[in-house]
């Protein structure tokens, strides 16, 4: 276990440290290769791990290169200015249209597509408003919360759900059925619980005149207007191959690269660039992370969380979802919400409690919030901010975590009961 946890520490300090512009997926494949060497895992778990996580990582790239796509034709700039608009200059009212904007780009464009794309434009917007530091900060806090406390309702809003939903053999629309009722109740418990925490930082007044019109931000008219034809086949698509259990890469990859083909027919966006631009290093990260924690695993770290697990299974309904709730938050926040859902759903797998399952995934999701690592959404949102000028420092992201995410955590997870 030493060995296996030296390892890991390791790999995470370095990804959040990233030493001379040292990527995180290049790191996170260094600590896989280091743990194959000094045989914390074998070749054998590496095809394990990889069984595990290529449809998730699969389905992340496709839905990555479709938000690209969109943002490229200002799909997501005339949301976020007719988000804008809605509001009527009430600075209030702004808040909670970003809040539920953003909710909508991470249940639909999954949880990191909402930090890499949404971020840059709300942030944009913002400094054209010549909103004040703290109302910047509050509206940037809020939309990195709500992008991944958002992520529940479909299989392809977070990496998380898709690897749990293939562990369990989840169907799409089963998940959508059961996760649909604590997504509303997330939104709406984050909503409420950061409105009452950054309230003092939102201005009464906001001079929605500096902004240009919604329609401006559209690039390419025709395509605009196909893309929303084309997402709501799309989502059709997904129930559809859930019937026939397709796997959910087979739409979001082959969705993506055809959305990208056809925008490029019409010389809006560039094909090439698209794909280089698109975040590999998450890849390799996500690959690389599994293999470093499924040595964790091999040292007998699920063994432990299992002896957890089935006592808070003999305990009430109640106890046993916020217990496990809890702690997949709690790991998630101190060692990433990715290894987490791996290690978490592995100790789950002979515990014949589906409210668990969904329990762990919750808590992965909305746990990691608690810490600027516990998630690769706040950290691609944290390392969009500084590339930006905005710096927000590892105790003030941290303070606002824990103060914010115990309370809609638990009310989601009461939801499931």
């Amino acid at each position: 276990m030493l060995l296996a946890s030296i390892i890991f520490l390791i790999t995470l300090i370095f990804v959040i440290w990233q030493p001379r512009g040292l990527q995180i997926g290049t790191t996170a494949v260094i600590g896989a290769v280091v743990a194959l060497i000094v045989g914390v895992v074998s070749i054998g778990d590496v095809a394990i791990v990889f069984d595990i996580i290529w449809d998730a990582t699969l389905a992340f790239i496709g839905i990555i290169i479709l938000s690209m796509v969109l943002d490229e034709i200002g799909f997501f700039e005339w949301a976020a200015l007719k988000m804008a608009k809605l509001s009527h200059g009430n600075g209030h009212l702004m808040f909670v249209y970003s809040i539920i904007l953003g909710a909508i780009v991470s249940a639909l464009f999954a949880n990191d597509g909402a930090a890499l794309i949404l971020t840059p434009i709300l942030l944009a917007k913002m400094n054209i408003l010549r909103l004040n530091t703290k109302t910047i900060l509050a509206f940037l806090l809020a939309g990195g919360f709500i992008s991944d406390s958002a992520s529940l309702p479909f299989v392809f809003s977070n990496l998380t759900n898709i690897v749990t939903a293939n562990y369990f053999d989840i169907g799409f629309a089963q998940f959508f059925s059961n996760m649909i009722i604590p997504y509303f109740v997330s939104v709406i418990a984050s909503m409420a619980v950061l409105w009452i925490i950054l309230r003092k930082d939102i201005p009464q007044t906001v001079d929605i005149h500096l902004l240009k019109k919604p329609s401006d931000a559209i690039k390419h008219q025709g395509l605009f207007n196909f893309s929303w034809f084309f997402l709501a086949l799309l989502l059709s698509g997904y129930f559809i191959g859930d019937a026939y259990n397709v796997p959910v890469s087979v739409f979001a990859l082959g969705g993506g690269v055809l959305f990208l083909l056809i925008a490029s027919m019409t010389k809006t966006v560039e094909p090439k660039q698209i794909i280089k631009e698109a975040p590999w290093q998450v890849v390799w990260f996500s690959l690389g992370l599994y293999i470093v924690v499924y040595g964790l695993k091999n040292a007998g770290l699920t063994d432990y969380i299992t002896e957890i697990l089935v006592y808070l299974n003999s305990q009430s309904e109640v106890v046993a979802v916020v217990g496990t709730g809890f702690l997949a938050a709690f790991l998630s926040a101190f060692m990433n919400n990715m290894p987490t859902i791996m290690v978490m759903d592995i100790a789950l797998v002979d515990i014949a409690n589906e409210a668990m399952i969904y329990a762990n995934i919750i808590g992965c999701n909305l746990g990691p919030k608690m810490t600027p690592f516990g998630s690769l959404a706040t950290l691609l949102w944290l390392h969009t901010l500084n590339r930006k000028g905005v710096k927000i420092s590892f105790w003030s992201y941290s303070k606002f975590g824990l103060i914010v995410t115990p309370p809609v955590l638990l009310v989601v997870l009461l939801s499931l009961t």
